[in-house]
């Protein structure tokens, strides 16, 4: 059998000199080694950690719950957001209710292009919405995210340079390694049906699909929010509401065809 692999995570309540020695000390006596180690929230350290089968691990566990000064509070095998909690020294925030809706702000850009990426990497059909107000960078981080991937990203409906509205794809573009990039207010305010066809073709398609402004696209077509996997919500700071309210104003779309509700 093969190296595991487990997540530890212990909040700190008094942070001795020589605590954490010993913590390594320990797992050095247990033959488990520390793959990764950082502080992950205020008072909480997280490691990931590689050793031979689960009973290391129990006997871990069992004497880490006899020291007064830290409390376990996860110890599994590695999620990908434990993965990038000690990789970034951060939590990612997820919604309270709705587990699939995940928040960044604008200082976080690296952490949400990392997790992007890594979501990305995985195969099969996955449909992505990520909302955001203008010039925030969610079009960059999808970029960017499909570069970390070594993905090829590919534009349906966009405004990033110019206004993109694909109404065919030509056969090497139908590829399942291509990241899908729509955005939900130009598809639903200036495409046509053919426009539509390909988005229906895509959206069946075994392929990672990231559409912009979710809120406006379901709005306007049969898709509802439970057809996404994953919800990213990116703010210039955790106090910025998302709206839409610029959408449904007649000029929205200038007379050269640019979007107000630009990127």
């Amino acid at each position: 059998m093969g190296k595991q692999e487990w997540y530890l995570e212990y909040e700190i309540h008094i942070n001795r000199p020589g605590l954490l020695g010993d913590i390594s000390s320990l797992l050095g006596m247990l033959s488990i080694n520390i793959v990764t180690i950082n502080g992950v929230h205020d008072s909480r350290r997280g490691m990931l950690l590689r050793c031979d089968n689960s009973e290391q691990i129990e006997r871990l566990a069992s004497i880490l719950r006899t020291m007064d000064n830290i409390t376990i509070t996860k110890l599994r095998q590695p999620k990908l957001l434990d993965r990038l909690a000690v990789r970034h020294g951060r939590y990612i925030q997820r919604d309270a209710d709705d587990k699939k809706t995940f928040r960044f702000v604008r200082d976080e850009l690296g952490l949400l292009v990392d997790f992007m990426a890594e979501i990305f990497k995985q195969e099969g059909h996955k449909v992505i919405g990520i909302r955001g107000m203008p010039r925030v960078g969610k079009t960059e981080s999808i970029v960017a995210a499909s570069v970390c991937a070594n993905k090829r990203w590919l534009f349906v409906s966009s405004t990033l340079i110019k206004q993109t509205v694909r109404s065919q794809l030509i056969e090497d573009e139908y590829s399942e390694n291509n990241i899908f990039i729509i955005d939900g207010i130009v598809s639903t305010r200036r495409a046509n049906e053919k426009h539509w066809q390909l988005i229906r073709e895509l959206m069946h398609l075994e392929a990672t699909k990231v559409v912009e402004h979710p809120d406006i696209f379901v709005r306007h077509t049969e898709y509802t929010l439970d057809d996404f996997d994953y919800i990213i919500e990116l703010r210039n700071d955790p106090s910025e509401e998302i709206t839409y309210d610029v959408v449904d104003q007649s000029s929205l779309f200038s007379h050269d065809g640019f979007s107000e509700f630009d990127f």
